[in-house]
């Protein structure tokens, strides 16, 4: 079995708190999957945040849409762990993995901003080699933690 592992971590120049209020929502994730790709929450998340769904139990489907259209992957939301504004953990299965593993910290920084720590541990399904999901990932988080940073540098 093939185990892929990436780490990310990026300082955002503004306060745990706000940062946290951002990255929860449907809103904030769609963002920083943007332009070329978003994220659609199931419909049992409509008006919620990530930080109010029920832990341990599927919350549904969440599709990963080119355009906002063309559905490319999906995960099977399931949230594990959770303690806000520090940090929430999911372990979910993908189309392209069966275990996807996210945990996403945010940790506090004495001058006032953030520094936002994913941890992303992946079981790719046979179909797909384990280099091509690192890629991914890799190329994928890079772009999110871009853009949130982009995002409070304004």
């Amino acid at each position: 079995m093939t185990v892929v592992e990436v780490v990310r971590s990026t300082v955002v120049r503004a306060p745990r708190d706000e940062v946290w209020a951002r990255v929860v929502t449907a809103e904030g994730v769609a963002d920083e999957f943007g332009p070329l790709l978003t994220m659609r929450f199931p419909a049992a998340l409509a008006g919620a945040s990530i930080a109010d769904v029920p832990l341990g139990r599927p919350v549904g489907r969440a599709w990963i849409l080119l355009g906002g259209v063309i559905p490319v992957e999906y995960d099977d939301l399931v949230l594990v762990e959770l303690e806000a504004p520090r940090y929430f953990q999911e372990r979910s299965s993908l189309g392209s993995c069966r275990v996807w593993e996210h945990r996403r910290e945010l940790e506090a920084l004495s001058d006032g901003s953030t520094r936002v720590t994913d941890t992303l541990r992946a079981e790719p399904r046979r179909v797909l080699p384990g280099p091509v999901v690192r890629m991914v990932v890799t190329v994928l988080f890079r772009h999110r933690h871009n853009r949130l940073a982009r995002k409070f540098s304004a």
